[in-house]
């Protein structure tokens, strides 16, 4: 068993911003696996689909960011799934817009939905994939920036990234992060 989680916040006016690229790429894998993302659960929205024999979980916590933690963990302790069963999805502003970046495990960066699961899971040895969301340009600030929407050429690049993020986790699942590592991280929209 596996659990994917990706990190937004809820509510309409956070739908489709910036910080809501985990909720989006999790949207695109459910709709690929033909299962719905609906029913609340461990303080979130959780779906189930099977893919290569596995049962997966997708959860998108309703926690907003900051406490994601408490749900992912919810999750994790109800069902036993080990650390190298989990995939996080999650936006990073770091990254350009449209870049991917996977990785066996590591620290949030910064991020707090991460912080916040790392310190609900008291480890960060969990697979996780970054889409880039891009800095804001000059004085604006982060947190404009990350509840702000795409916008002109951002919109194609992030949705080629989401579509490329879906892929990475299924990737994950089949043949492992080393493989997804190697075909996805030198990906740019």
């Amino acid at each position: 068993m596996y659990l994917i989680a990706g990190l937004g916040n809820p509510g309409k006016e956070y739908e489709h911003t910036r910080h809501n690229v985990g909720f989006m790429v999790l949207d695109g894998l459910a709709h690929k696996l033909d299962v719905k993302i609906n029913r609340i659960k461990f303080k979130g929205l959780l779906g189930e689909a099977s893919f290569e024999g596995q049962k997966l979980l997708l959860l998108k916590p309703q926690t907003y960011m900051n406490l994601s933690g408490e749900s992912v963990s919810d999750a994790i302790n109800f069902y036993k799934i080990p650390l190298g069963n989990i995939i996080v999805i999650y936006d990073d502003m770091d990254l350009p817009v449209g870049r991917l970046r996977i990785r066996p495990e590591g620290s949030s960066g910064g991020h707090r939905g991460m912080d916040s699961i790392i310190y609900q899971l008291s480890s960060d040895k969990f697979s996780r994939i970054r889409v880039g969301i891009g800095r804001p340009e000059g004085e604006k600030d982060a947190a404009g920036h990350v509840l702000g929407s795409f916008y002109g050429e951002e919109i194609t690049k992030i949705k080629a990234a989401m579509e490329a993020a879906a892929q990475a986790a299924l990737l994950i699942i089949s043949k492992g992060v080393d493989e997804a590592m190697n075909k996805f991280n030198a990906f740019e929209a």
